[in-house]
């Protein structure tokens, strides 16, 4: 079974041998946001929190992003993604994207993974169908 996100921030903060409190002060964000997360009682944080708490740990950003479901373990940017044509700038605003995005909730209540993951799939696809369709509209101008 795979750990979920809260269980190994847990173990990775009692490995360091950090408290609680002393994370939430190293990361800037509230400790009881880190007992939520590490309790399971809170969704995966947003990617700007991930970034917080990997550097206060000291650890992998790339990695915490990966335990979090944000980015596939084979890669960072998932390549298999991302068409030919697409220029650093473009995948410099996929990123972005990717990294913007927030807690996701229906009617107030967070997604699971594989919803979440749908719907990222899905945003993924417009993201790129969008890039094209610019480059084409500038190149008729």
């Amino acid at each position: 079974m795979e750990q979920s996100f809260g269980s190994y921030l847990k173990e990775l903060r009692e490995h360091r041998g950090i408290s609680i409190n002393q994370l939430a002060q190293a990361a800037e964000i509230s400790g009881s946001q880190i007992s939520r997360i590490e309790n399971g009682l809170r969704g995966v944080p947003k990617p700007p929190t991930i970034r917080k708490i990997a550097d206060a740990l000291g650890s992998s950003y790339e990695e915490l992003m990966s335990r979090a479901g944000y980015l596939d373990s084979e890669n960072n940017l998932e390549e298999e993604q991302i068409p030919d044509w697409a220029t650093y700038r473009d995948k410099r605003d996929f990123k972005k994207m990717l990294e913007d995005d927030g807690e996701l909730m229906f009617d107030g209540i967070p997604l699971d993974q594989e919803d979440k993951q749908r719907i990222k799939d899905v945003l993924t696809g417009l993201f790129w169908e969008a890039k094209q369709m610019n480059k084409r509209n500038k190149k008729r101008r």
